[in-house]
């Protein structure tokens, strides 16, 4: 693998000879990360049923990793500043992989859900410094371009790659491959980052903000907990209520603390400006919804309508497809040329219609006129929104704030995962239980009265999800003010992951 050509002879010089595999090294660990995010959903059917999962349980196989993975990744960051970024990297690789390995061997709902945990705590360890090594790899300004225009789109495309490899492990393996596969990937990556990535020092003065990360991850869990007991208790019981009310305090107390820390996880500064603010939140209420859906549509095809795993996974490539044109061929092109509201808040209003579209699934739906409509438009709807968020969220930033303005971002999508999955999956079960008991009473067959109910509370979820699609479009309207980029400014070729540091 060579370097292409480059117009400073003088950086040419200077740059590291093995800083291409250098990249493959690094891209590889990060696709890693990515698919894991969807690998295991295709494979929660098959794990629920043999670990003995119940429904209210199952959403914690996500949540964890998401919780974990969102809650740590700006502290990871900071990790990387203070021992090292290819140290930091070598670390994430070894507990991801052994992580992975104890999840694949679960014989308890608990002990996957804590490998799963652990999973997305040593991911958050690994992307800030995958990032960090790569922006410190190539520091010619062409080859960067690249190198991250490669990063991203194998960024991009591992959700569709979880989505297809899952199913296919699942089918022809075992649901548990979906987690082993993840190890011979891990020490590949770690084999090759001692052998061709350059070390980065740390930075002896970086400080751990360690009462922000207890008081930010304490809330998210309580947050969290708060909604899955739901279920079984009742929005009204007083443990749910109390979880809820710890969460929001503690996240409050966050805040408060977020102000006075000698070097905050969060700098307020950075979500007090109007148009960050209004994508975080965007980002966020849209992947509340998006994880709901993918959730929901995995039980949908291989429940109810009695889909292969490899054929559930390759029923979600059309929404990544469509997100994928949606966010390079469309907003790529106009990115340059109008504010990014008119195509987030559009983008928005086009996946709540898409939403909408699939609350109409009945159990014996046809997927090419009654599915993939509703995928597509959902795709399409976060393509056109996903990359003027990430372009409006890194415009205009100061050098020393562009790490954490981006892993922001990408925590505001994992905490909007860890949340929409848990809510929407509470709301899905109490609707599947009172369909249940108000129609079991009458003459149909218990087991398509049981069958009918799963798809009600999947659809009662569905509208929730749109509803949230559409909060997600109105913040865009009201929030993001920002003008069209100046004809010419580089846009990014992809949204990518970053984290401080």
């Amino acid at each position: 693998m060579t370097a292409p050509r480059t117009g400073d002879p003088r950086a040419s010089a200077d740059a590291d000879p093995h800083r291409w595999w250098g990249l493959v090294v690094i891209a590889l660990a990060q696709l890693m990360v990515v698919l894991d995010s969807t690998i295991v959903n295709i494979a929660l059917p098959s794990a629920q049923d043999e670990l003995g999962m119940s429904d209210g349980n199952r959403q914690w196989v996500i949540t964890a990793y998401t919780l974990a993975f969102g809650g740590l990744l700006l502290l990871g960051g900071r990790i990387a500043d203070l021992i090292g970024r290819r140290r930091t990297f070598a670390i994430g690789l070894i507990g991801f992989a052994a992580a992975s390995a104890l999840g694949g061997a679960a014989v308890t709902p608990g002990m996957l859900f804590g490998a799963r945990a652990l999973q997305g705590a040593f991911a958050a360890v690994l992307a800030p410094s995958a990032l960090s090594l790569l922006a410190t790899t190539f520091t010619d300004p062409k080859e960067r371009g690249k190198a991250f225009g490669i990063f991203g789109a194998l960024a991009g495309s591992g959700s569709a790659m979880g989505f297809i490899v899952g199913g296919v492990l699942t089918e022809y393996l075992n649901w548990r491959w979906c987690l082993y596969v993840n190890t011979p990937i891990a020490l590949l990556a770690l084999l090759g980052a001692f052998t061709v990535l350059r070390d980065r020092p740390g930075r002896p003065g970086a400080r751990l903000d360690v009462p922000g990360v207890l008081l930010g991850c304490g809330g998210l869990v309580a947050l969290v907990y708060g909604f899955s007991e739901a279920e079984s208790h009742g929005w009204a019981h007083l443990s749910v209520l109390g979880l809820l009310a710890a969460g929001v305090a503690l996240l409050a107390a966050f805040v408060w603390w977020q102000t006075r820390a000698p070097l905050p996880l969060l700098p307020l500064h950075i979500v007090r400006d109007r148009n960050r603010a209004g994508c975080y939140l965007t980002m966020m209420l849209a992947i509340m919804g998006m994880f709901g859906l993918f959730l929901f549509m995995t039980y949908y095809f291989q429940v109810v309508l009695g889909y292969s795993p490899a054929w559930s996974g390759l029923a979600f490539v059309p929404i990544t497809a469509a997100t994928v044109i949606g966010s390079t061929q469309i907003a790529g092109r106009l990115l340059q040329h109008v504010p990014p509201r008119t195509m987030m808040a559009p983008g928005m209003f086009l996946s709540a219609s898409g939403m909408v579209l699939l609350t109409q699934l009945t159990v014996d739906s046809s997927y090419v006129v009654d599915i993939l409509p509703g995928l597509v438009l959902v795709g399409l709807g976060m393509g056109l929104t996903y990359m003027p968020v990430f372009a409006t969220v890194t415009a205009g930033v100061a050098p020393q704030d562009s790490g954490v303005t981006s892993a922001t971002l990408n925590t505001s999508q994992q905490v909007g995962g860890s949340i929409g999955t848990a809510l929407l999956n509470t709301i899905a079960n109490t609707s599947t239980a009172a369909f249940l008991t108000a129609h079991l009473t009458r003459s149909a067959e218990p087991a398509e009265v049981a069958r009918e109910a799963v798809v009600h509370g999947y659809t009662v979820a569905l509208w929730c999800a749109a509803g949230l699609m559409l909060m997600a479009g109105l913040v865009t309207a009201l929030m993001v003010t920002a003008r069209a980029p100046k004809h010419g400014a580089a846009a990014p070729k992809a949204p990518v992951p970053e984290a401080a540091g």
